[in-house]
């Protein structure tokens, strides 16, 4: 499949014909939203990032996308991510998202927070009936955080769009344990 990238449609060719089929555009917003930044209390962040996916879902809420794209869709390759490369602490439970500690949430909202030795994150999900958002927020505790955070924020960059748009297609639900 090919996208277009002004519409961000994904056009399927069959034989001689074309069919478009919608995949959701998803863009990063650069400088990020003031509304989006007052949604992390860290002060001083060493990364922010925010990718906007065009093509909501009515009725799901911030924690419902969240629990979509850091549970079913990021799985276990986020949990190695998470855990093993950047030492975040996290914490299996049926109140926390992947492991991800609920700081805080509004209606349209949801913080999850993380640390580990050497850096806290924040991951903000933002989403309405026509929008989500996913940004992401690094501060370096120690000075080994870049080292380890700059060659993987490139990897993220490249795989955020990705985890909006799937968490967009129906989901089967992981089975919890």
């Amino acid at each position: 499949m090919n996208v277009e990238p002004e519409t961000g449609r994904g056009v399927h060719r069959v034989g001689s014909k074309e069919a478009v089929a919608s995949v959701p555009a998803v863009r990063r917003q650069q400088p990020v939203p003031e509304q989006i930044r007052a949604l992390s209390t860290m002060t001083d962040p060493s990364y922010v990032d925010v990718f906007t996916m065009t093509g909501g879902v009515p009725g799901r809420s911030p924690e419902q996308w969240a629990r979509i794209m850091f549970e079913d869709v990021a799985g276990r390759a986020g949990q190695f991510i998470w855990r093993a490369l950047l030492g975040l602490r996290l914490t299996a439970s049926p109140h926390r998202v992947a492991g991800w500690q609920v700081a805080d949430r509004g209606d349209d909202w949801i913080r999850l927070e993380a640390r580990s030795w050497f850096m806290t994150g924040h991951l903000v999900v933002r989403a309405d009936d026509e929008h989500v958002s996913l940004a992401t927020f690094v501060r370096y505790d120690r000075p080994v955080a870049s080292h380890i955070w700059l060659p993987l924020a490139k990897k993220h960059r490249q795989l955020a769009p990705d985890l909006l748009r799937d968490a967009h297609r129906p989901q089967q639900p992981s089975p919890r344990r």
